[in-house]
């Protein structure tokens, strides 16, 4: 495998507005999920700017910047287009779909999500992490993959992908965490397709492939990534990432 990892971003979140270029101690925090990025040694990074400032930042910090469109659809067509910008020979065979928002994000889990593509068969690969409480089960926020590891396997197959707290019966659920990996052509057809029946319904893109018959795998994780969405996340992420604690 040859991967890329793309880091989509845009000034215009609904939560928390201009979040890429948040400061925290003295860096955007966009520039701070580039280092990590980097640091994960996966291969090279870029991010896909929907806006010139958030270019600006990246260059600033010695990082690889393409400016999208602003009117794509999402973050995934934004890292399509930066890939045919950036590669347009097809060099690359696989390409990570990394959030803009997880500053705290370890490296090493970076690395995991390319470990499903290790089987020719699978298309997309993905992370989870155990729910840990019956709270974190019936929130919605908090995305249930089916899947079932069998003893002593770290990867298993997507059966489907819910904000519904599935499945029944006793035993582990598990938390979806939206960092992907995908084979360049499924990339492609993934962008190339409708907005699915079930992903409008349950509001998650990755049915969609799943709806096409693309097959999705799960890497799974001890614990999850910290997201900034809100106000107070920002506050929880600098002090997280506080040099001086």
């Amino acid at each position: 495998m040859n991967p890329i990892v793309i880091i989509p971003a845009r000034m215009a979140a609904a939560r928390l507005p201009g979040k890429p270029l948040a400061d925290i101690h003295g860096k955007p925090m966009i520039v701070h999920v580039l280092d990590r990025a980097r640091e994960a040694d996966i291969g090279p990074v870029a991010v896909a700017c929907g806006d010139a400032e958030i270019a600006d930042a990246v260059r600033a910090a010695g990082g690889i910047a393409v400016l999208t469109d602003p009117a794509l659809p999402s973050g995934t067509d934004r890292v399509h287009a930066a890939l045919l910008s950036l590669d347009p020979d097809g060099r690359h065979d696989v390409v990570v779909n990394l959030q803009g928002d997880v500053p705290t994000l370890n490296p090493a889990q970076l690395r995991l999500v390319v470990t499903p593509l290790a089987n020719p068969a699978i298309d997309i690969g993905t992370l989870v992490v155990p729910i840990l409480s019956d709270h974190e089960a019936m929130t919605e926020s908090f995305v249930k993959a089916v899947c079932a590891f069998p003893d002593g396997a770290d990867v298993a197959p997507a059966l489907y992908f819910s904000r519904a707290p599935i499945p029944w019966g006793e035993g582990p659920r598990w938390h979806h965490i939206g960092i992907y990996a995908f084979r360049r052509a499924s990339l492609a057809r993934f962008v190339s397709l409708p907005p699915s029946l079930l992903e409008q319904r349950e509001k998650l893109e990755q049915l969609r492939a799943m709806e096409a018959g693309m097959r999705i795998a799960c890497a799974r994780m001890a614990h999850g990534l910290f997201g900034v969405d809100t106000p107070e996340d920002l506050e929880r992420a600098r002090t997280l990432l506080n040099p001086k604690a």
